[in-house]
């Protein structure tokens, strides 16, 4: 089905506060998923509501708690997250951020013991719209394989890299898991009765599918760039659990609060007024964005994309025609 912006803001504030959360938090978080599902992350908007209220009701998530600053020295904020709503958190660790970067020209805040942020990207773009350069991201729970094993020992470790657009233009966003597909995007694809455009993991006999509901079933689902992949969301873990003082992976197992619970998150922001006038940073982004889009299309291609370009498309698409929601994600909602 296709509804707007205020109709689906409007319900999922209804069931946060339903679940008892203020209306100040409530609205917040409802913005937020509605901000994903806008830009066409189904997966971490409408499609997440219904498990966030279950993490709630298993008191997995303490709607109640606020963020607490545990160290602060020069650049770098260590917060406690008090395993409370992930959106807040990581939008407060966000702006303090945004304010040591204008103390320092560079700020790193470090929040352990919080729950799942929903799409990473949101602060990306968050931090990139305020005219800043944001690097961040999460370690998980294990969900992947590492390279050459079968047993889930790896996070997905979702990775965030941002900067403002040229003038008048939207920014560009690199926000991914470290799975060829995320979960979320394996129940999109499911849902939709489709198969994944490329291979994205294994079924349970080890066999490479394009199969989503078989790499859910197996849980074996593919690093990008295979062992090289594999590393990289190894050492984001690793960094994830030194840079705030939580926990990895392993750890995170044990608890086992669902998704991200008792996660640690990196945020790091850039004033880039500090290394350059904002006019020469609009001049490499369109001469980047352009030099790639000047290559000859490879065959069957759709087109070259910068990254973030996506979600543009999806809020043209549906400014036009409402916003989609999955008919069977909806109802679960509204019976909340």
């Amino acid at each position: 089905m296709r509804l707007s912006f205020d109709e689906i803001q409007k319900e999922i504030k209804r069931v946060f506060v339903k679940y008892g959360m203020t209306e100040e938090k409530a609205d917040t978080c409802a913005r937020i998923h509605t901000e994903s599902t806008y830009d066409g992350i189904y997966s971490h908007g409408t499609n997440r509501v219904a498990r966030f209220v279950d993490y709630i009701k298993k008191g997995w998530v303490d709607i109640n708690a606020e963020p607490t600053v545990e160290k602060e020295f020069g650049a770098i904020k260590i917060l406690d997250g008090n395993m409370g709503p992930g959106v807040l958190n990581a939008l407060y660790g966000t702006d303090c951020a945004i304010e040591l970067a204008n103390a320092y020209g560079i700020g790193m805040v470090g929040i352990k013991n919080t729950t799942h942020w929903m799409r990473g990207g949101t602060y990306g773009l968050y931090a990139a719209n305020k005219g800043y350069i944001a690097i961040m991201w999460t370690n998980t729970e294990s969900c992947m394989p590492p390279w050459g094993g079968k047993e889930c020992r790896l996070g997905n470790n979702p990775f965030v890299m941002a900067i403002p657009g040229p003038e008048g233009k939207p920014a560009l966003q690199l926000d991914m898991a470290i799975s060829q597909y995320a979960y979320g995007k394996l129940q999109v694809t499911r849902l939709a009765g489709k198969k994944l455009p490329f291979p994205g993991g294994f079924d349970k006999d080890g066999n490479i599918t394009d199969d989503p509901g078989a790499i859910e079933e197996s849980m074996r689902i593919m690093p990008i760039g295979y062992w090289k992949g594999s590393s990289f969301s190894f050492m984001l873990d690793i960094l994830g659990s030194a840079l705030t003082g939580g926990i990895g992976a392993e750890d995170l197992d044990k608890k086992g609060m669902g998704s991200c619970g008792g996660a640690s998150q990196v945020i790091i922001v850039i004033d880039p007024k500090q290394t350059c006038d904002r006019s020469y940073m609009s001049e490499i982004v369109e001469k980047a964005t352009a030099y790639i889009k000047s290559s000859a299309l490879s065959e069957n291609s759709t087109g070259i994309y910068a990254p973030g370009e996506d979600y543009v498309a999806f809020r043209k698409q549906h400014d036009e025609k409402g916003i989609f929601v999955d008919d069977s994600v909806w109802a679960e909602i509204k019976t909340l």
